[in-house]
Protein backbone atom coordinates (compact mmCIF):
# COMPACT_ATOMS: atom_id res chain seq x y z
CA UNK A 1 0.00 0.00 0.00
CA UNK A 2 1.44 3.09 -0.53
CA UNK A 3 1.49 5.93 1.96
CA UNK A 4 -1.45 8.33 2.52
CA UNK A 5 -1.05 11.77 0.86
CA UNK A 6 -0.24 13.62 4.33
CA UNK A 7 0.87 17.08 5.50
CA UNK A 8 4.38 18.49 5.05
CA UNK A 9 6.95 16.56 7.24
CA UNK A 10 10.16 18.21 8.04
CA UNK A 11 13.46 16.65 9.26
CA UNK A 12 15.14 17.36 13.00
CA UNK A 13 18.20 16.40 14.86
CA UNK A 14 17.51 15.86 18.78
CA UNK A 15 19.92 17.08 21.49
CA UNK A 16 20.91 13.26 21.96
CA UNK A 17 22.01 13.30 17.60
CA UNK A 18 19.15 11.39 17.07
CA UNK A 19 16.23 12.05 14.25
CA UNK A 20 12.94 13.31 14.58
CA UNK A 21 9.78 15.13 12.52
CA UNK A 22 8.27 18.09 12.63
CA UNK A 23 4.69 19.15 11.48
CA UNK A 24 4.47 22.84 10.85
CA UNK A 25 0.97 22.17 9.75
CA UNK A 26 -0.09 21.75 13.67
CA UNK A 27 3.31 22.81 15.02
CA UNK A 28 4.48 19.42 16.84
CA UNK A 29 7.59 17.04 16.56
CA UNK A 30 7.21 13.39 16.47
CA UNK A 31 9.61 13.59 19.40
CA UNK A 32 11.24 15.37 21.93
CA UNK A 33 13.58 17.62 21.09
CA UNK A 34 15.67 16.63 24.35
CA UNK A 35 16.49 13.23 22.51
CA UNK A 36 14.13 10.94 20.65
CA UNK A 37 16.00 7.72 21.69
CA UNK A 38 16.17 8.72 25.08
CA UNK A 39 12.83 9.86 25.75
CA UNK A 40 11.53 6.30 23.88
CA UNK A 41 13.32 4.57 25.80
CA UNK A 42 12.49 6.03 29.02
CA UNK A 43 8.41 6.20 28.74
CA UNK A 44 7.58 3.27 26.43
CA UNK A 45 10.44 0.81 27.80
CA UNK A 46 11.75 1.75 30.87
CA UNK A 47 8.43 2.66 31.92
CA UNK A 48 5.93 0.00 30.45
CA UNK A 49 7.87 -3.02 28.44
CA UNK A 50 10.18 -3.58 31.63
CA UNK A 51 7.41 -3.50 34.24
CA UNK A 52 5.32 -7.05 32.19
CA UNK A 53 6.28 -10.20 33.37
CA UNK A 54 5.81 -13.40 31.30
CA UNK A 55 7.56 -14.24 27.95
CA UNK A 56 4.51 -13.42 25.96
CA UNK A 57 3.54 -9.95 25.33
CA UNK A 58 0.74 -8.14 23.42
CA UNK A 59 1.65 -4.54 22.57
CA UNK A 60 -0.75 -1.82 20.49
CA UNK A 61 1.16 0.90 19.65
CA UNK A 62 -0.86 4.68 18.86
CA UNK A 63 1.42 6.12 16.61
CA UNK A 64 4.03 4.02 14.49
CA UNK A 65 5.47 6.91 13.47
CA UNK A 66 9.07 7.12 12.92
CA UNK A 67 9.14 3.02 14.27
CA UNK A 68 11.29 4.17 16.84
CA UNK A 69 9.37 2.68 19.92
CA UNK A 70 8.74 -0.89 17.83
CA UNK A 71 12.67 -1.04 17.25
CA UNK A 72 13.43 -0.72 20.89
CA UNK A 73 11.10 -3.09 21.72
CA UNK A 74 12.69 -5.69 19.68
CA UNK A 75 16.20 -4.85 20.90
CA UNK A 76 15.37 -4.60 24.05
CA UNK A 77 13.27 -7.57 24.65
CA UNK A 78 14.84 -10.36 21.98
CA UNK A 79 13.90 -13.42 23.65
CA UNK A 80 10.11 -12.42 24.61
CA UNK A 81 7.28 -13.36 22.23
CA UNK A 82 5.90 -10.31 21.01
CA UNK A 83 2.93 -9.18 18.79
CA UNK A 84 3.18 -5.60 18.14
CA UNK A 85 0.05 -3.68 16.36
CA UNK A 86 0.57 -0.29 15.60
CA UNK A 87 -1.57 2.61 13.53
CA UNK A 88 -0.44 5.04 11.87
CA UNK A 89 -3.08 7.46 9.78
CA UNK A 90 0.08 9.38 7.63
CA UNK A 91 2.75 6.98 6.74
CA UNK A 92 5.92 8.13 5.99
CA UNK A 93 7.71 7.79 2.91
CA UNK A 94 10.58 5.88 1.82
CA UNK A 95 12.59 9.10 1.07
CA UNK A 96 11.40 10.37 4.75
CA UNK A 97 12.40 7.15 6.36
CA UNK A 98 15.98 7.38 4.69
CA UNK A 99 16.79 10.14 6.96
CA UNK A 100 16.15 7.85 9.85
CA UNK A 101 19.26 7.49 12.24
CA UNK A 102 18.37 5.64 15.06
CA UNK A 103 20.44 2.40 13.28
CA UNK A 104 23.44 3.89 13.68
CA UNK A 105 22.70 5.78 16.86
CA UNK A 106 22.02 2.42 18.48
CA UNK A 107 25.04 0.91 17.53
CA UNK A 108 23.52 -2.78 17.48
CA UNK A 109 24.44 -4.90 15.10
CA UNK A 110 21.22 -6.11 13.42
CA UNK A 111 19.42 -2.56 13.77
CA UNK A 112 19.20 -2.06 10.88
CA UNK A 113 18.37 -4.69 9.32
CA UNK A 114 15.22 -5.26 12.00
CA UNK A 115 14.44 -0.98 10.99
CA UNK A 116 14.82 -2.21 7.07
CA UNK A 117 12.34 -4.86 7.41
CA UNK A 118 9.83 -2.99 9.66
CA UNK A 119 9.55 0.01 7.38
CA UNK A 120 9.44 -2.80 4.38
CA UNK A 121 6.74 -4.64 5.73
CA UNK A 122 3.22 -4.34 4.06
CA UNK A 123 0.56 -2.46 5.59
CA UNK A 124 -2.30 -4.33 6.92
CA UNK A 125 -0.48 -7.22 6.83
CA UNK A 126 1.19 -9.29 10.02
CA UNK A 127 5.09 -10.04 9.59
CA UNK A 128 7.34 -11.74 11.40
CA UNK A 129 10.44 -9.57 11.53
CA UNK A 130 12.35 -12.31 13.63
CA UNK A 131 10.72 -15.57 14.54
CA UNK A 132 10.07 -13.96 17.98
CA UNK A 133 8.33 -10.68 16.86
CA UNK A 134 5.49 -9.95 15.11
CA UNK A 135 4.48 -6.61 13.21
CA UNK A 136 1.08 -5.62 12.37
CA UNK A 137 1.21 -1.66 10.64
CA UNK A 138 -2.52 -0.57 9.95
CA UNK A 139 -2.88 2.42 7.84
CA UNK A 140 -5.54 3.71 9.87
CA UNK A 141 -6.78 6.59 12.60
CA UNK A 142 -7.40 5.56 16.40
CA UNK A 143 -10.78 6.97 15.85
CA UNK A 144 -12.16 4.32 13.20
CA UNK A 145 -9.81 1.54 14.82
CA UNK A 146 -11.55 -1.62 16.09
CA UNK A 147 -9.51 -3.38 18.31
CA UNK A 148 -9.84 -7.32 17.65
CA UNK A 149 -7.62 -9.04 20.06
CA UNK A 150 -6.47 -8.25 24.04
CA UNK A 151 -3.55 -6.19 24.52
CA UNK A 152 -0.83 -6.79 27.65
CA UNK A 153 0.78 -3.00 26.94
CA UNK A 154 -0.41 0.23 25.04
CA UNK A 155 2.67 2.18 24.10
CA UNK A 156 -0.25 5.79 23.42
CA UNK A 157 2.16 8.08 21.68
CA UNK A 158 -0.38 10.34 19.85
CA UNK A 159 0.49 13.75 19.10
CA UNK A 160 0.17 16.03 22.20
CA UNK A 161 -3.80 16.68 23.18
CA UNK A 162 -3.36 20.33 22.71
CA UNK A 163 -3.09 18.93 18.66
CA UNK A 164 -5.20 16.36 18.49
CA UNK A 165 -7.64 16.42 21.69
CA UNK A 166 -10.38 13.92 20.07
CA UNK A 167 -7.34 10.88 20.59
CA UNK A 168 -7.24 11.97 24.54
CA UNK A 169 -11.02 11.42 25.57
CA UNK A 170 -12.89 8.95 28.06
CA UNK A 171 -14.61 7.07 24.77
CA UNK A 172 -11.36 6.68 23.37
CA UNK A 173 -9.35 5.46 26.57
CA UNK A 174 -12.65 3.44 27.55
CA UNK A 175 -11.95 1.47 23.73
CA UNK A 176 -8.77 0.72 24.02
CA UNK A 177 -9.31 -0.38 28.25
CA UNK A 178 -11.89 -2.62 27.11
CA UNK A 179 -9.01 -4.13 24.83
CA UNK A 180 -6.45 -4.86 27.73
CA UNK A 181 -6.14 -7.64 30.05
CA UNK A 182 -6.40 -6.76 33.70
CA UNK A 183 -3.27 -5.99 34.95
CA UNK A 184 -2.30 -4.07 31.45
CA UNK A 185 -0.01 -0.91 31.13
CA UNK A 186 -0.18 1.88 28.97
CA UNK A 187 2.26 4.51 29.23
CA UNK A 188 1.97 7.98 27.68
CA UNK A 189 4.31 11.21 28.20
CA UNK A 190 0.86 13.89 29.18
CA UNK A 191 0.30 14.38 32.31
CA UNK A 192 -2.54 16.88 31.89
CA UNK A 193 -5.59 17.05 34.00
CA UNK A 194 -7.74 15.94 31.39
CA UNK A 195 -5.56 13.38 30.18
CA UNK A 196 -5.57 11.64 34.04
CA UNK A 197 -9.47 12.51 34.22
CA UNK A 198 -10.06 10.65 31.14
CA UNK A 199 -8.08 7.71 31.48
CA UNK A 200 -9.17 7.09 35.21
CA UNK A 201 -12.85 7.82 33.73
CA UNK A 202 -12.14 4.43 31.83
CA UNK A 203 -11.10 2.49 34.51
CA UNK A 204 -7.75 3.42 34.78
CA UNK A 205 -5.18 3.73 37.89
CA UNK A 206 -2.97 6.60 37.32
CA UNK A 207 0.74 6.88 38.39
CA UNK A 208 3.05 10.11 37.96
CA UNK A 209 6.66 8.83 37.61
CA UNK A 210 9.82 10.90 36.48
CA UNK A 211 9.89 11.86 33.34
CA UNK A 212 13.07 11.88 30.76
CA UNK A 213 15.06 15.42 29.84
CA UNK A 214 13.09 18.01 29.48
CA UNK A 215 9.65 16.24 31.23
CA UNK A 216 8.96 16.42 34.85
CA UNK A 217 6.38 13.66 34.95
CA UNK A 218 4.75 11.20 32.78
CA UNK A 219 1.92 8.66 33.11
CA UNK A 220 1.92 5.24 33.67
CA UNK A 221 -1.45 3.75 33.83
CA UNK A 222 -2.76 0.41 34.96
CA UNK A 223 -5.79 -1.66 33.67
CA UNK A 224 -7.90 -2.19 36.90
Amino acid sequence: MNPTQGPIIEVKISDDGSTTFYRPDIDEHYHSTHGALQESMHIFINAGLKHLPGKAIRILEVGFGTGLNALLTLLEAPDKEIVYHTLERYPLSPQMVSKINYPQRLKHPDAQTFFNLMHQARWDTPRAITPHFELLKMEQDLLTYRPDSLFDLIYFDAFGPDKQPELWTPAVFEKLGKAMRPGGILTTYSVKGTVKRALKSAGFTIEKIPGPPGKREIIRATKI
